[in-house]
């Protein structure tokens, strides 16, 4: 497999090139040139695959050779190892829980995936040195990563200890949760965190200057573990068969047939909606996806006038969508030919607001039992409104994190404490490590060379 960037003025590269360089020099993201095509004979196989085996098939064309069979198989079964429950909230509308994971979030799954990858190559590459008889020692890869929330914890938690790698996490002063702060800023070992006196955007916008930056590429071997890379966005597919296996499960007839799986997805930086929309090119048999937007609603606006403007980032309750200019929309557009009529008949979009949102939350908790988290929140009352307008229909909606990420906004509105997993109980033990760093890029660059 090889991967070519959508800026188109860049020479194509296999996956271990895409992976450790994040993006292309071109400034563009990296694309594969075919889009693997499962036969219905495998489709109707992976009904009853298990997860891991499932997850090596799927990936195992997008790697393409760069890494063995025998160590793709351990990084696919490690990645994953943990649930994917789709839970029914009603007769309707079910949630895909991708909470369920070590740092309670949906990016657990990339953020491992590209972590094991990395780890892999740099293994690699000290084995070739020592076989040459090289006294030189292997580069370490330095992972730059922008994170609105959810990003930062995952990837500090599946690159924490991996030798090869270090990890500095940029993230926006005040505008992640305590959880989420404590999950980026008490590992220390190989990661480092930088509080932006800033937004999200800002934080990517100095991410993507560093990658262009000559004298600072020289000096660091430069990676992101942002949805912008490879190996961070396309394992995203995966929880997109779980969840296809289990509504077969639920859904499948005697004949074989079942209702289309219509998916609804939180949406700030589109790389998730991407991955499943990526997943549904190869084959996997979905219904139509609605991204599910906050006042963050760049693409909801373009979808109505066609006209692409991007602002800057509003914040809002659902913090980890509070994205002004979606990078993974562009790759969106390259899976339907850049043809507006295309995304259009695949993909809906709705933009809800915080005190729709926070009503979501308590209406759900009351009526239905199910606490939503802010993010979630905005996909099940999107899910209403297209569920409103396509009578019979079902959908499935992603709660992309646990809600105790967000205790003020959703004890509030349940009226109740949220009991605090085990798995994070530890942090609150603990205190955050952090560097203030003004939100410009001469200021991170001055930085990362002193």
């Amino acid at each position: 497999m090889q991967y070519y960037s959508l800026g188109k003025q860049s020479p194509h590269v296999n996956f271990k090139t895409a992976a450790i360089t994040g993006q292309a020099p071109d400034k563009g993201l990296y694309f594969p040139i075919d889009i693997p095509k499962f036969t219905a004979a495998q489709i109707e196989r992976f009904k009853t695959l298990d997860k891991a085996s499932l997850a090596f098939e799927v990936m195992k064309p997008y790697v393409g050779g760069t890494i063995d069979d025998d160590s793709l198989q351990e990084i696919c079964a490690e990645t994953i190892n943990f649930d994917f429950p789709l839970v029914t909230i009603t007769s309707s509308i079910s949630s895909l829980e991708l909470f369920h994971g070590p740092t309670l979030a949906f990016k657990d799954v990339g953020a491992r995936f590209m972590s094991r990858c990395l780890g892999y190559f740099s293994q690699q590459e000290k084995a070739a040195s020592k076989l040459l008889g090289s006294n030189i020692s292997s580069p370490i890869t330095t992972v730059l990563v922008a994170t609105s929330g959810d990003t930062g914890g995952a990837v500090a938690n599946g690159f924490l200890g991996v030798e090869g790698v270090n990890v500095i996490i940029l993230y926006p002063k005040g505008k992640v949760s305590l959880i989420q702060e404590l999950q980026l800023t008490t590992c220390g070992q190989n990661i480092t965190a930088l509080e932006v006196d800033g937004s999200f955007d800002d934080c990517q916008a100095i991410v993507k200057d560093a990658f262009m930056d000559g004298e600072l590429n020289q000096q660091y071997n430069l990676t992101s573990a942002n949805s912008i890379n490879v190996a961070r966005w396309l394992p995203q597919q995966l929880y997109y068969f779980f969840a296809w296996q289990q509504w077969v499960k639920l859904y499948q007839d005697e004949q074989g047939n079942y209702p289309a799986m219509n998916i609804v997805v939180p949406s700030g930086n589109f790389g998730n909606i991407c991955a499943g929309m990526m997943a549904k090119a190869s084959g996997l048999p979905m219904g139509h996806f609605v991204a599910a937007c906050n006042a963050n609603d760049v693409v909801t606006r373009y979808l109505a006038t066609e006209k692409y403007a991007i602002h800057q980032a509003i914040a809002t309750v659902s913090n980890a969508m509070d994205v002004g200019n979606p990078s993974n929309f562009v790759r969106i557009m390259e899976i339907l030919q850049n043809n507006f009529t295309h995304l259009t008949q695949a993909l809906t979009s709705y933009s809800i607001n915080d005190a729709t949102t926070k009503s979501t939350i308590a209406r759900v908790y009351k009526t239905n039992n199910y606490t939503l988290d802010p993010h979630g929140a905005v996909a099940f009352a999107a899910a209403e409104i297209y569920l409103s307008k396509n009578n019979f229909a079902k959908a499935v909606i992603l709660e992309t994190a646990h809600p105790v990420k967000f205790p003020e906004v959703v004890e509030e509105a349940i009226g109740e404490k949220i009991a605090i997993p085990a798995s994070v109980q530890f942090l609150l033990d603990k205190q955050k490590v952090s560097i203030p760093l003004a939100a410009n890029y001469a200021a991170f660059k001055q930085w990362m060379l002193q």
